[in-house]
């Protein structure tokens, strides 16, 4: 969640820091600084709560020299977002910059302040710079001190430190968040992701949970706790230096949206042959899933709805027993695992915790592990048997888009490749699946076209104080998907139901005030169902923003206040599809409240604590 940035060199440090922070903006934060070591050998600081444009206007006016600095942008965890919570922490001996949550701090807290060390924040943060600095008043060395600090934390956390007189050091550990060790010519790096280290070198290192590292211009020591050295390979990252812009969209997230037909295609194209609609993944995938007496999918948030929709295709088109959990209570539960079974993990970043550590937990229970990740060299890449990339590109936004579709195009892939297999559907099923599938692109593109007529909707809903999604079968996810963005970054509250499931309870919130959206395309084996569903709606006042095709339109014409009119898409893929104008609406409702469209209050992209 919180980005991390150090650097020692032989340049002036705080340009490069500020832009290493820029990268990782894509993070979430609410909060920036920098530290640097001054010629005199004393520590310095600049911090600023809000956007990290306040910190380079800061820094405008008050420079601050130094060749060696680290940075940070925080998302609060422990204390409000304002400037003295914001990191690096410091006192005359260390300054700290730290992701993750220290769970003992209260415990520790109380033990320095006997020693008489005074707290100025309300961080869990600040009780490791005066552990460490205890520890040198002990007569420690910085490396021993913070290795005796590091000891006796306990959480999950990355840090990194430096400290006053220490001109040519910087220490750091790993302990269940990211840390990425960048080697230059006279110059190094640390930080929470190859991402904010590409434009600064192409050699990175990627710690190890346990790892801890002494870093000097000439080169990283990885260590573990015990001192021993530890060697972790050195990899030429993949990450493009280029710094990903708007271009001529007003926000990330508008142009992320359109990207979906161009970025759905380049998934397809990794996986379907263009002229026979052979579908092929990995064969070590097919394998596994045919083999498999279940296979259990789990993620958080937006990926989490398409592994939802994963287990509708997998049960009815690969007939395979699926189980889907959310990761932050499935690592909790100790769920039986069976022999043979597989977990399939999807996540956008590849360092979300609680989907880390479900993960671990399925490897110990012996399941083969699939991870469908979009950022490339992620921790979660890195310790799974079987990995496939979604080929969307950055993606800046803190609310998932393209990463979304292009998780669910992977996704069908898998199934339909492990389906003719397990000759669950017939060669003929198959090429007509693939087709659906190449004709994505195409109708993603047209679906784009109805941007204006959903933007002339979204000004006459975006009062609302509450809203209601509706979908049937593979759309319920997708109506839980449309109401989480609703909610994610216009604040307005939302609801997604399975639409049967409305009269169970929820309906007794109906009135003219609440807006409901409902995914109900006509040749939806369940449409009848559907319309059942919203004119039940209807009678008790509920005004209806349909998102069908002509037939459905025409249908329910009598009985919704707006609606919109996709064109025919097969069942199969209207998933997929049907996202892109719940997407487009969840926008077009933010800009006109005037919230944080790109990053939105509270939120952050790469969730990387419990």
């Amino acid at each position: 969640m919180c980005g991390i940035i150090g650097i020692i060199g032989e340049n002036e440090v705080s340009p490069l820091l500020v832009e290493g922070l820029r990268r990782l903006e894509y993070r979430g934060y609410d909060s920036a600084g920098i530290a640097a070591l001054q010629s005199d050998g004393t520590l310095s600081r600049r911090r600023s709560e809000g956007k990290l444009q306040q910190l380079a206007d800061r820094l405008d006016s008050e420079p601050l020299a130094g060749t060696i600095g680290i940075g940070h942008t925080r998302w609060a965890t422990h204390g409000l977002p304002v400037e003295k919570n914001a990191h690096p922490h410091m006192n005359d001996t260390v300054a700290v910059v730290h992701n993750g949550i220290i769970e003992n701090y209260a415990s520790l807290k109380a033990e320095l302040e006997q020693h008489q060390f005074r707290f100025e924040t309300d961080t869990d943060t600040e009780v490791i710079v005066h552990l460490i600095a205890h520890e040198m008043k002990q007569g420690k060395s910085p490396r021993a001190a913070a290795n005796a600090a590091f000891d006796r934390l306990e959480g999950a956390y990355a840090v990194v430190a430096i400290f006053a007189g220490e001109d040519n050091l910087l220490i750091g550990t790993r302990c269940g968040t990211p840390l990425a060790v960048g080697y230059g010519e006279g110059e190094m790096y640390v930080a929470s992701d190859s991402y904010a280290l590409a434009p600064l070198t192409k050699k990175i290192s990627f710690l190890e949970d346990g790892d801890r590292i002494a870093v000097t211009r000439d080169g990283a020591e990885i260590y573990v706790n015990d001192n021993t050295p530890v060697e972790r390979p050195v990899r030429i990252t993949a990450q493009s230096g280029a710094v990903s812009g708007k271009g001529e969209y007003k926000h990330f997230m508008l142009k992320e949206i359109y990207e979906q037909p161009s970025v759905i295609g380049d998934t397809l194209n990794s996986y379907v042959n263009p002229s026979t609609g052979h579908i092929a993944v990995p064969d070590a995938i097919v394998a596994a899933l045919t083999k498999a007496p279940r296979v259990t999918l789990i993620a958080c948030g937006t990926a989490f709805y398409a592994c939802m929709v994963a287990k509708y295709w997998l049960e009815r088109i690969a007939r395979i027993p699926c189980e889907i959990d959310i990761a932050s209570e499935f690592r909790y539960r100790e769920a039986p695992m069976p022999k043979d079974g597989v977990a399939i993990f999807v996540s956008q970043s590849g360092e979300t915790l609680d989907t880390l550590e479900a993960l671990r937990y399925c490897k110990r229970q012996g399941q083969t592990i699939i991870s469908i990740v979009n950022t490339i060299e992620s921790t979660i890449e890195r310790e799974s048997d079987i990995v496939l990339h979604t080929l969307a590109g950055p993606e800046i936004a803190v609310a998932s888009t393209k990463a979304t579709t292009t998780q669910m195009t992977t996704l069908a892939c898998v199934v339909l490749a492990t389906a003719r297999e397990l000759k669950t559907i017939t060669q003929e099923q198959e090429q007509d699946y693939a087709e659906s599938l190449r004709q994505l692109p195409k109708i993603a593109a047209t679906i784009l076209h109805h941007d204006e007529a959903i933007q002339a909707i979204a000004k006459e809903i975006c009062d609302a104080r509450d809203m209601f999604y509706l979908g049937r079968g593979s759309l319920y996810p997708i109506a839980l998907e449309g109401a989480l963005k609703l909610k994610e970054i216009s604040y307005i509250h939302a609801e997604g139901y399975a639409s049967g499931e409305l009269k169970h309870g929820p309906i007794a919130l109906v009135d003219e005030n609440v807006p409901i959206v409902a995914l109900a395309p006509s040749n939806d084996p369940l449409f009848e169902k559907n319309v059942s569903n919203i004119q039940e709606t209807v009678a008790r006042g509920g005004k209806i923003f349909l998102i069908s095709d002509e037939a459905g339109a025409k249908t329910l014409k009598d009985h919704v206040t707006w609606s919109i009119e996709m064109g025919e898409v097969r069942p199969f893929i209207a998933p997929i599809l049907y996202t892109i104008p719940v997407q487009l609406l969840s926008y077009h409702v933010a800009v006109l409240k005037g919230t944080d469209v790109d990053q939105p209050r509270n939120l952050a992209k790469s969730v990387t604590v419990e």
